[in-house]
């Protein structure tokens, strides 16, 4: 008995230990006070930074969303203080079929997978320097950049390992912000029967994040009105989208472009119907909705794994639709008379966009008649253009890719920095260099997305030096263009910043652009 009751003693001696252990490590996590109650983060340390840096995960900006409907304001925290120690789920993704086309685009874009998918999925990550004064005093507050994902509007995570803020936040001393919004057909649906101002689901999301940003993050200590947006690819045509629909106080100061941008549009395009429209046409069909009463209600009544089934098997893409809302039909125009965010752009493109989205193309007439169809003048002058073994261009492929580079990437962010040049303050970049060590395909080259890893700091830990020293004169750069947008990163407008293996050089427009004289965008 004796012996029973000293080994109860022990039990509730290790107890109270690990108990009060557990409450000291408790009260060291570092807590801030948002409109929803409280918020328990985590710190963390980076490579070269002295001080920790605080990571909030997983925050709700909104309440979880309803199907096909606008996102709405988030209710107080049921449990406070909320625990900011994980992330939240992804919205759902739709990578589509056949299966060497899928794996081709998760080994590259959704690696390592998010934890989990949801409909409920509208949360965000905050990370900021210890530096950061959380008090009333205004003048302390540092610059916030918002990162917004890409993804080709079908996919995204906005805590995937390479977004993680941790290390801009602690090298150049910002604040950092991603978050999650709707893709596909969750979060651009193309149903005919919901109003047009309330079609383009992600972008709101986009909006209610930043409306979010703008009442909180005072309280990481971060300055709502020293916000710059950033992002990528469709994350790139989603800063685009908010620049120019947004004429009125705008919630941020500054907009980044990284490969992708929505206002350099050619003719056809601006005259071609939604093709969104049909896919959802597609999706009702392989749901056995087309003779209900309501198909959005029938759609909306699916089990969402199966909406995701169909939508990947049957090869649908839904794509933002212009609502004058979220993304008006005369970008350019409104950017020449000046009916847009008067704000600075950063705005670039990789050497080798293209290879990616031409991945295994090798008949040159075929691709060039399918994208300039119709022009036949057009295809010669491209044909003869980009001649394989001229510039470096070896293979059926490369030339492909290098159409692809100019024509959907290059010159339409060139053409939309020269208009944006002569009313707004406009600085360009050009990414070249290419890391083994990141490197998933060897054959893609300087690809669409390999420089988020050195903007972002989150390099392998076999990084070279030069690959180091990139991504700290890139950082900079960046962090540069958030704290003083108007001054710009570091380079004038009247050149083209080249990122090269060796680091940073200035090139001409002219030496980049000039293959962009065969290609037209313009706005009607």
């Amino acid at each position: 008995m004796a012996q029973g009751r000293c080994f109860l003693r022990m039990l509730t001696g290790v107890y109270l230990l690990l108990s009060g252990l557990a409450k000291a490590e408790d009260a060291t996590k570092p807590v801030v006070t948002v409109v929803q109650g409280s918020i328990k983060g985590i710190s963390t340390t980076v490579p070269g930074v002295s001080s920790p840096v605080h990571k909030y995960l997983g925050i709700p900006f909104a309440a979880p969303p309803e199907r096909f409907s606008p996102p709405t304001v988030p209710g107080p925290f049921v449990l406070n203080p909320y625990d900011g120690s994980t992330l939240k789920p992804a919205c759902i993704q739709e990578f589509n079929y056949p299966e060497n086309t899928r794996a081709f685009t998760m080994a590259l874009f959704n690696n390592p997978p998010p934890p989990s998918e949801s409909e409920d999925c509208l949360y965000l990550n905050v990370f900021t320097p210890v530096i950061a004064n959380h008090t009333a005093d205004r003048s302390t507050l540092l610059p916030v950049l918002v990162w917004i994902y890409g993804g080709g509007l079908q996919f995204g995570y906005g805590g995937l390992p390479v977004y993680d803020g941790s290390s801009i936040a602690g090298h150049q001393g910002v604040l950092v912000v991603t978050f999650n919004y709707r893709t596909n057909v969750f979060g651009f649906p193309n149903s005919p029967e919901l109003p047009l101002s309330k079609s383009n689901l992600g972008f709101l999301d986009q909006r209610q994040a930043l409306a979010w940003i703008q009442d909180n993050i005072a309280s990481f200590g971060g300055d709502p009105s020293k916000v710059t947006i950033f992002g990528e690819s469709a994350g790139g045509i989603s800063v685009d989208n908010l620049i120019t629909s947004s004429y009125y106080t705008p919630p941020f100061r500054a907009g980044i472009m990284q490969s992708g941008q929505d206002s350099s549009r050619t003719i056809a395009e601006q005259q071609a119907p939604a093709f969104g429209g049909q896919s959802w046409a597609t999706l009702v069909s392989g749901l056995n909705c087309t003779n209900a009463t309501s198909q959005l209600a029938c759609v909306r009544a699916a089990d969402a794994l199966t909406i995701k089934s169909v939508a990947e098997h049957t090869g649908l893409q839904f794509w933002r639709i212009t609502d004058n809302v979220t993304r008006v039909s005369n970008p350019s125009q409104r950017r020449k008379e000046g009916l847009i965010a008067n704000v600075p752009i950063l705005i670039g493109t990789n050497a080798q966009e293209g290879t990616v989205s031409t991945y295994g193309q090798s008949d040159i007439n075929a691709y060039i008649q399918a994208t300039f169809p119709g022009n036949e003048t057009l295809q010669k002058e491209v044909q003869a253009a980009y001649p394989v073994g001229r510039d470096g261009l070896l293979t059926n492929f490369s030339v492909i890719a290098q159409i692809e580079t100019d024509f959907i990437f290059h010159c339409r962010a060139a053409t939309l920095a020269n208009i944006s040049l002569a009313h707004y303050p406009t600085f360009r970049y050009f990414y070249n260099s290419s890391f083994a060590n990141i490197q998933p395909f060897p054959e893609l080259g300087v690809y669409h997305s390999s420089e988020i890893a050195l903007v972002f700091g989150n390099l392998p830990p076999n990084a070279t030096k030069e690959e180091l020293a990139l991504s700290k004169v890139m950082q900079k750069a960046w962090a540069d263009f958030a704290k003083h947008p108007a001054q710009g990163p570091g380079w004038s407008e009247d050149v083209v910043a080249e990122f090269t293996v060796h680091g940073i050089k200035n090139v001409t427009a002219g030496e980049l652009d000039q293959k962009c004289g065969l290609f037209h965008f313009d706005s009607p």
